[in-house]
């Protein structure tokens, strides 16, 4: 059976953890932006860690279940209602066949994971069902099919779950991006670093799955270009014009712009629910506090 689209927004794409052995052939991570409420979705319905949701950007998203199962909604507030009756996010829900489910643009975040008990079915490539429009490799189950299959489940006896409040996050808080030095720290002057961790950055309107653009004072880079090399996951380039760009799951494999700088995983998981206009600072943290936070959250 399948979940039939009737309207997918502006971008509506299935997600995983994405492939993550892939770069050396020119395939790019992909995978779930948000890893922290893509995980809780999928946690809630006790479905595998790698299991496929649907990552809605921003909304509209109207769809039809044409089976039973459960579902659970994590991450930006989009209004949710089953059938015409609000339903909360951060929550597992049961969903009878025929209902209807209606996202739409809310007051904070911009992506909403919708998963399906045992998670959405769809084209397995390089051990992931993550979809890269540019990269045109895989068919775009919900832009261009329309439908995307799951298997029935029967949900009246599944118990209703939620995630503990401590840990639905705030979209309209201020975000400091924890990082470490990037490839060329060293190389850039004092006063850049002095000016990149002091000040704040506006979110552009060029913000995508590929990457952040910021705007405020430029950095300085004064050695010209560099060699490409790969790039990481968080990895803060510096172009041309100084205007740091914050580059994530669909980014390029190799680039020639220096790096002054690495955010934290789960800190872009927060980056990527700020909508353009949001202001985020940056600040560099030592190695030992990616290990305590990284415990803290396998703790959870």
């Amino acid at each position: 059976m399948s979940l039939r689209i009737l309207k997918a927004g502006p971008q509506s794409l299935l997600q995983d953890k994405g492939r993550r052995t892939c770069q050396h052939l020119g395939l790019c991570q992909s995978g779930a932006l948000d890893t922290h409420a893509y995980s809780w979705a999928n946690y809630l319905l006790g479905n595998d860690a790698a299991a496929a949701c649907i990552e809605i950007t921003l909304g509209p998203f109207i769809a039809e279940f044409q089976a039973t199962t459960m579902i659970a909604l994590c991450g930006a507030d989009m209004l949710a209602h089953l059938n015409d009756k609000e339903i909360a996010m951060w929550q597992s829900h049961r969903v009878e066949k025929g209902a209807t489910l209606t996202l739409r643009p809310g007051k904070s975040g911009l992506r909403t994971y919708l998963a399906v008990k045992g998670g959405f079915e769809g084209t397995v490539f390089y051990h992931s069902r993550s979809e890269v429009p540019r990269e045109k490799l895989l068919p775009l189950h919900i832009q261009e099919k329309r439908t995307v299959s799951y298997t029935p489940f029967d949900a009246h006896s599944q118990r209703i779950t939620g995630v503990p409040e401590r840990y639905i996050p705030d979209y309209l808080s201020p975000l400091t991006l924890r990082c470490y030095p990037g490839y060329q720290y060293s190389e850039f002057s004092d006063a850049a670093r002095h000016q990149f961790v002091n000040q704040s950055f506006r979110i552009t309107p060029r913000a995508d799955r590929m990457g952040y653009r910021l705007q405020g004072d430029p950095i300085p880079w004064e050695k010209g270009g560099i060699v490409s090399e790969g790039i990481a996951l968080g990895s803060v380039q510096i172009p041309p014009d100084g205007q740091p760009i914050v580059l994530l799951n669909d980014r390029q494999t190799l680039g020639g712009y220096p790096k002054i700088a690495c955010v934290n995983e789960m800190d872009c998981s927060q980056l990527a629910q700020r909508r353009p206009g949001q202001e985020v600072n940056f600040a560099f943290i030592e190695i030992p506090d990616k290990k305590q936070s990284w415990m803290l959250a396998k703790n959870r």
